[in-house]
C-alpha cells in the first residue's frame, strides 16, 4: 500500500474492530499502532449481546465462545453482609435477544480482532507515534512524532482516553471518578478459587466500593476486580489508589470479598476516567471512535462494546455509500456515522455514573437500595432492552440491519 482508503489510529479493540469492519467492506486499511507490538493490558471483558451480535457478524462467535464463558447468571449482592440483591437470567437474556452474554480475557479477544485484520489485509503497522490530525483537499493527513506523515481519503482516529485527534472538536481533560480499580487472575484448579461458582457474574456492591469476580478461559482462571473511592485522591494527592489504600477500603466487607484481596496484583492498579459526553465527533475527514469518542465508566461494561459498535456502523454505512466503481462517499458516512453513535453512547455515558452512584450508595440510602432491588424481577428487562437489542445501532428511520427477536409482551416488566 503508499496511500491507503482508510487510516486507523490505534491498536486496541476499538481500533482493531474498525480496521476490521472496513477492511471486510473491501477498503485498504493500515492501522497505525505507537507501541512496538499489539498486545492488551488488563484480564476480563464482558461482552454483552450487543457485542456477541456484532461477533456473529464477523464471524467470530464461535471463537469467543469457545476461549471464554458463557455463566448462566449475573447476581448482585451486597457487599457488607453478602445477600443477593438481584440477578439476570442470562440464558433467558440469550433468548430474549439472540446472541450471549460471555466473559473472555481481553488479550484473546485482542488476539481474534488481530487474526482478524491480518485474514482481511489489514495493513498492521507498530511504532507509529501519532502527534498531529489535519485535513486535506483530498482526504486527511496524520504526522508522527518522528517527522512523517501518512495521508488516506478519511482516518479513524481510535486514539483512546487521552485522544489527540478529540483537540480538533473540543478543548476538554479526563474526569477522574477519584476510583481506582485493581486485577488479578487466580488459577481455578486448588484453593478459594475453585470454590467460587463460575456460573456466576458476580457483583457486590459496598458503600464506596465494589468486587466482581467471574470465570475466563472455559473456567481455567477467577477474573477479580476489587474498585474503590481513594481518600488520597480526594484530597488531592497524586499518589492516591495504593494498596495500603485497597486493604482500608474492604475493610468492613464479608469475608467472601475480603478473602479475593490477597489475589489482586499489587505492583499495578487503574484509576477510573471518563470524559462529558459530546455530540460531535467528525472533523472533515477524521472521525472519533471508541474512547477518543466517549471513554466511560465501567459500571454498565460497555466501553470496548461501544468501541466494537462504532466500527461496525461505519462499515456498514460504507457499504451504503459505495458506488459500482467502488468509491466511498465519505461525507455520507461520516455524517450518518455522526447522527446514530453519539446519542446513544451520551446515554451509556451518564448511565454509567448514574449505577456507579447506586452501587456505592453507605448508610440508609444502601438499605433504601437494597430494598427496591430485592423487589425487581428476574425477568424485567425494561433497564437493558434500550442497551442489549439492535435497534440502538441505527436511527428510529432506518431499518436495523439485524432482525429484532420478537418480545413477548409478559416478559417486559414495570422498573423495578
Amino acid at each position: 500500500m503508499t496511500n491507503p482508503d482508510v487510516l486507523v489510529v490505534g491498536g486496541g479493540i476499538g481500533g482493531l474492530g474498525a480496521a476490521y469492519a472496513l477492511a471486510r467492506r473491501g477498503l485498504a486499511v493500515r492501522l497505525l499502532e505507537r507501541s512496538d507490538a499489539f498486545g492488551e493490558v488488563g484480564a476480563g471483558i464482558q461482552l454483552a449481546p450487543n457485542c456477541t451480535r456484532i461477533l456473529d457478524d464477523y464471524g467470530l462467535l464461535d471463537e469467543a465462545r469457545s476461549r471464554g464463558v458463557a455463566p448462566d447468571a449475573m447476581v448482585m449482592r451486597d457487599a457488607v453482609d453478602g445477600s443477593e440483591l438481584t440477578r439476570l437470567d442470562l440464558r433467558d437474556l440469550e433468548r430474549r435477544y439472540g446472541f450471549p452474554y460471555l466473559v473472555i480475557h481481553r488479550s484473546d479477544l485482542h488476539a481474534m480482532l488481530v487474526r482478524a485484520c491480518e485474514g482481511a489485509g489489514v495493513d498492521l503497522v507498530t511504532s507509529r507515534h501519532v502527534v498531529g490530525y489535519a485535513n486535506t483537499d483530498g482526504g486527511a493527513r496524520v504526522t508522527l512524532a518522528d517527522g512523517g506523515a501518512e495521508e488516506a481519503r478519511a482516518v479513524v482516529a481510535a486514539d483512546g482516553l487521552h485522544s489527540v485527534a478529540r483537540g480538533l472538536l473540543v478543548d476538554d481533560r479526563p474526569v477522574s471518578s477519584a476510583y481506582v480499580a485493581y486485577r488479578g487472575t487466580t488459577p481455578t484448579a486448588a484453593g478459594r478459587a475453585a470454590q467460587v461458582d463460575l456460573s456466576e457474574v458476580a457483583v457486590y456492591v459496598g458503600p464506596r466500593c465494589h468486587f466482581v469476580h467471574y470465570g475466563l478461559r472455559g473456567g481455567e482462571l477467577l477474573n477479580q476486580v476489587a474498585v474503590f473511592e481513594s481518600p488520597k485522591a480526594l484530597a488531592g494527592a497524586d499518589d492516591w489508589g495504593t494498596p495500603d489504600e485497597l486493604d482500608a477500603a474492604f475493610a468492613d466487607t464479608c469475608a467472601f470479598v475480603r478473602a479475593g484481596l490477597p489475589d489482586m496484583w499489587r505492583d499495578r492498579w487503574w484509576r477510573m476516567y471518563d470524559r462529558d459526553p459530546v455530540m460531535t465527533w467528525v472533523d472533515g475527514r477524521v472521525a472519533l471512535l471508541g474512547d477518543a469518542a466517549h471513554p466511560p465508566l465501567q459500571y454498565i461494561a460497555q466501553g470496548a462494546i461501544m468501541a466494537i459498535e462504532d466500527g461496525w456502523v461505519l462499515g456498514e454505512h460504507v457499504a451504503r455509500n459505495r458506488s459500482g466503481d467502488g468509491s466511498v462517499d465519505w461525507a455520507a458516512v461520516f455524517a450518518a456515522y455522526g447522527a446514530v453513535r453519539p446519542e446513544h453512547c451520551r446515554r451509556v455515558l451518564t448511565t454509567s455514573r448514574a449505577w456507579g452512584e447506586l452501587w456505592h450508595l453507605d448508610g440508609r440510602p444502601r438499605l433504601q437500595r437494597n430494598v427496591l432491588l430485592r423487589e425487581r424481577d428476574t425477568y424485567d428487562y425494561s433497564f437493558v432492552d434500550w442497551l442489549y437489542g439492535p435497534t440502538a445501532l441505527f436511527p428510529a428511520e432506518e431499518p436495523p440491519m439485524f432482525t429484532p427477536v420478537p418480545l413477548a409482551s409478559a416478559e417486559i416488566g414495570a422498573p423495578g
